[in-house]
């Protein structure tokens, strides 16, 4: 993949904020994951998920989640087709009860 200057052309880490439910799950408020220029969502969940493997509740929280990349919800777009950079935040919303 050729890049120019303004695509990112390292690996570098994105922030995985988790919300409510998702930060019970994962036992952490957030973590730093390393990505690649041509990281997807899905590959970044995956790499969520076996980095806390020990938390089986987890990919079921996953997977009920609101996804924000940055400041862009991703809706029902394909977490296949959803590319993530370095430096970008994740924010991972569980449905929230109440008000």
């Amino acid at each position: 993949m050729s890049t120019t200057g303004s695509e990112p052309s390292e690996s570098g880490a994105v922030v995985v904020r988790y919300w409510a439910a998702a930060r019970a799950a994962a036992g952490v408020e957030s973590d730093r994951v390393e990505v690649g220029s041509g990281t997807s969502l899905a590959q970044l969940l995956d790499d969520v998920r076996r980095l806390h493997r020990d938390r089986p509740k987890l990919p079921d929280v996953l997977g009920v989640c609101s996804v924000l990349v940055g400041d862009r919800p991703v809706g029902a777009a394909d977490p296949a087709a959803v590319a993530v950079r370095p430096g970008d935040t994740i924010e991972l919303l569980p449905p929230f009860a109440g008000g």
